[in-house]
C-alpha cells in the first residue's frame, strides 16, 4: 500500500505497481452496487472505495484469509463496527443531530439502531466467512 495517497480521494485507488498484473474485472452487480452507495459524508466514500479496492487487489490466499476474517468473522470485525457506529448515530445522547426529533421519534430511531446492532451480533453473519478462512490456511 507504499502507493496510496496518504490523504483519502473519493474514487480513488492507485494502482500498486507490484499488483497491476491482469485481474478479472469487477462484475455488473458489484459495480452497480458500490456506485450506488451515497457519498454523502467522507467516511461512506472511503468505505465504498475500500470495498472496491478489496475487490480487485491482487491478495495472497493468507491476506484473502485474514480479510475475510476481518470483515465479519472475527471478534472484531467490520460488521460489529458498522452496527456500533449506526447504534451511535441513532442514539440522541451520542448524535446531536437527532434533538430536533420528537422524543417518542428519538426513542423509536435509538431502538432501530440497537436492533440493527443486536441482530449482527447475534445472527452472526460473519460465521460462514470463519469457515471459508479456516478452508483457505486448511483448517
Amino acid at each position: 500500500m507504499d502507493n496510496y495517497p496518504s490523504t483519502h480521494i473519493p474514487g480513488f485507488a492507485a494502482p500498486i505497481p507490484s499488483r497491476t498484473a491482469e485481474f478479472p474485472p469487477l462484475d455488473e452487480d458489484l459495480i452497480e452496487h458500490l456506485d450506488s452507495i451515497p457519498t454523502v459524508h467522507p467516511g461512506v466514500a472511503m468505505i465504498a472505495d475500500g470495498l472496491r479496492l478489496l475487490a480487485v487487489d491482487k491478495l495472497t490466499a493468507d491476506q484473502t484469509q485474514t480479510i475475510i476474517t476481518t470483515l465479519s468473522g472475527a471478534d472484531a470485525n467490520v460488521l460489529a463496527a458498522i452496527g456500533l457506529v449506526v447504534q451511535r448515530l441513532t442514539n440522541p445522547d451520542t448524535n446531536p443531530a437527532l434533538d430536533a426529533l420528537t422524543p417518542q421519534t428519538a426513542k423509536d430511531v435509538q431502538q432501530l439502531g440497537e436492533q440493527f446492532a443486536y441482530d449482527l451480533a447475534v445472527l452472526h453473519p460473519g460465521d460462514r466467512l470463519n469457515e471459508a478462512a479456516a478452508r483457505i490456511v486448511g483448517i
